[in-house]
């Protein structure tokens, strides 16, 4: 198991990064939604981490023609998918499972999805269920809740009009490319808008995809192939944040993140990080199927802040925003984030519990947590076999030395992270 040791900083830091790794959400989509096109799509700038790959893996047994150099994937799909010969890993990605349950469900063939120890562990009837009752064949552990799932593709899905009682850009997805094979018109709703991802780029590709008055997204069958991708996958705005933190928190350091994506359900942790006090500004550059562009950000004094809204944009950067409110002023309070708890680690108890070795003052909740910032203090680290978990106590330990234990989760999203922390020395 191996082992980081982070030691405190001894001076500002002033850099520009533009080798953070890719967005994981855009670089999964890519792979999967080439397969709706008859044509060769190409993806530049690829997320050549463990998760990614393995989604290519997958494209790839379901006989698609990648070729790849580096960073850069060309991928040439077959008319018709093919049944694969071996089951499908999916590694550490929830993303992965989901989707692919919403993008097989109509695939003449026979699936079993899987993935490693934790996502085996991680709740599936979120998805499968609402699968199920359109049609979709899906069965697993635990009365279909958990992986290893096996689908049995069948040939026409039910349209649906789907009021979604959680809000998941995962669920969303897998029911949007479900009723891109249905014989009719769906209709998807959630409360909260989540990362529309998937919504911009099949639309982007040619797909008929709709926002009716009732706040429906209306979702026509395919009529034919969508046109192939032609694409550069943009920084990831969650990997960024994690140095976007280490600036805020680091006396009269700031940090430039370059082409990251600016799409607006993805940057609210940096917005949230502005409200604390943080100077955050962003230079938008181009806007194709995303917008995209640069992040800097500015230390300066943080005050305590709540956190209650729109809290599917930054589900995935709660865990490093906890290091910032632990040195801010005041309280802050997390709500309303029981997803948390279904993350590739329960993260609250997480982070919580990590807080409390590091002597911070805190409540936990059922769906977050409150902190009293101002402490923290050097400890050890478990890093729950969660990457970001990891990579927040990491940035925490540029204030205060800390050890983090169990660190190679963070190979399946970000596998250059140490490397640009130790650029900050």
């Amino acid at each position: 198991m191996e082992t980081f040791n982070i030691k405190k900083l001894s001076k500002p830091f002033n850099i520009e990064i533009d080798s953070i790794a890719s967005d994981k959400s855009i670089s999964h989509r890519c792979a999967m939604f080439s397969l709706f096109s008859n044509e060769t799509s190409y993806i530049k700038n690829y997320l050549t981490a463990e998760d990614t790959l393995n989604t290519l893996s997958i494209v790839e047994q379901l006989g698609a023609k990648i070729t790849r150099n580096g960073s850069t994937v060309e991928i040439t799909p077959t008319d018709k998918l093919t049944e694969p010969k071996d089951i499908l890993d999916c590694g550490n990605s929830g993303t992965a499972m989901r989707l692919f349950c919403g993008l097989l469900a109509s695939i003449d063939g026979a699936f079993t999805l899987t993935g490693d120890k934790y996502l085996r562990e991680r709740p599936m009837k979120r998805v499968a269920d609402p699968l199920r009752s359109i049609g979709a064949n899906i069965d697993g552990r635990e009365k279909g809740n958990k992986a290893p799932l096996f689908i049995r593709g069948v040939k026409e899905l039910k349209p649906f009009t789907y009021h979604s009682p959680v809000d998941s850009a995962q669920v969303k997805s897998a029911m949007i490319l479900a009723a891109l094979r249905a014989n009719g018109i769906s209709k998807y709703k959630e409360n909260e808008l989540t990362r529309d991802h998937t919504e911009r780029m099949l639309t982007g590709m040619g797909a008929k995809l709709e926002i009716d008055n009732e706040g429906f997204i209306n979702i026509h069958p395919l009529e034919g192939h969508l046109k192939p991708l032609n694409i550069t996958v943009p920084t990831d705005p969650s990997s960024g944040f994690f140095f976007a933190v280490a600036a805020a928190i680091t006396k009269d350091s700031r940090v430039v993140i370059k082409n990251v994506s600016l799409n607006p359900t993805r940057i609210e942790a940096y917005q949230v990080l502005k409200r604390m006090g943080a100077e955050v500004n962003f230079i938008e550059k181009e806007n194709i199927y995303e917008p995209i562009g640069d992040i800097e950000v500015k230390y300066k004094e943080l005050n305590g802040v709540v956190v209650e809204d729109n809290i599917s944009w930054l589900i995935d950067e709660l865990p490093a925003l906890s290091i910032a409110m632990s040195v801010a002023n005041g309280k802050s309070l997390v709500k309303n984030a029981k997803e948390l708890r279904v993350k590739e680690s329960d993260r609250i108890e997480a982070v919580v519990s990590n807080l409390k070795k590091c002597g911070v003052t805190y409540t936990e909740f059922e769906d977050g947590y409150e902190i009293i910032g101002g402490t923290l203090n050097k400890a050890s680290i478990d890093s729950h076999g969660d990457h970001r978990i990891a990579m927040s106590f990491a940035i925490a330990g540029t204030l205060c030395d800390m050890e983090i234990n169990d660190v190679e989760c963070i190979l399946t999203s970000f596998p250059n992270f140490k490397e640009i922390l130790d650029s900050l020395y």
